[in-house]
């Protein structure tokens, strides 16, 4: 699969499988989305470069629940989440032109 292909897939996903529906996500107006997609990108480029992980979210994770922030161990993974994290986003964001 290409990461497009795994980017759609993970954000068809969230839709089915965790409810973040058009409606859910335009509640999330302070760029919440673009923040969470960057948290996931962060650690993905920590893991590539082998550095030291921690277990608590980065400084741009949203001010969500402890909970949502699931790192995983496999970079691209993380890179996966982030990508449909940002597709997300821009929906959002072009649903509001």
């Amino acid at each position: 699969m290409t990461g497009v292909e795994l980017i759609a897939e993970e954000r068809q996903r969230q839709v089915d499988v965790e409810g973040w529906t058009p409606g859910h996500d335009a509640e999330h107006m302070a760029g919440e989305l673009a923040g969470a997609a960057r948290a996931y990108t962060h650690v993905a480029q920590l893991q590539v470069c082998r550095q030291t992980i921690s277990s608590n979210p980065p400084l741009s994770w949203p001010d969500w629940a402890d909970e949502w922030w699931k790192p995983s161990d496999d970079p691209i993974r993380n890179l996966v989440k982030a990508g449909a994290l940002i597709a997300a986003e821009i929906d959002r964001l072009q649903r509001l032109r």
